[in-house]
């Protein structure tokens, strides 16, 4: 069995999608799943805007989980 083959391509006409130089041979059946790309967002800006607000910022966390504290 051949491993999936994983492409990006830009569409330069609406509907129409053109691969090239893909690693099968002809004749050969291939099952092809598109789904649209997804952008990585920029480095440093990964949780900005991710924490709406903050109940009791400076109340310790998972208190219970540490060991010495029992």
């Amino acid at each position: 069995m051949t491993p999936a083959h994983r492409i990006e391509v830009v569409l330069l006409e609406d509907g129409k999608l053109l691969l090239d130089h893909l690693p099968f041979r002809a004749g050969q059946a291939v099952e092809v799943i598109i789904f649209p790309a997804t952008c990585p967002p920029p480095p440093g800006n990964v949780l900005k805007g991710a924490v709406l607000r903050y109940d009791q910022p400076t109340d310790p966390v998972a208190e219970a989980d540490w060991g010495s504290v029992r």
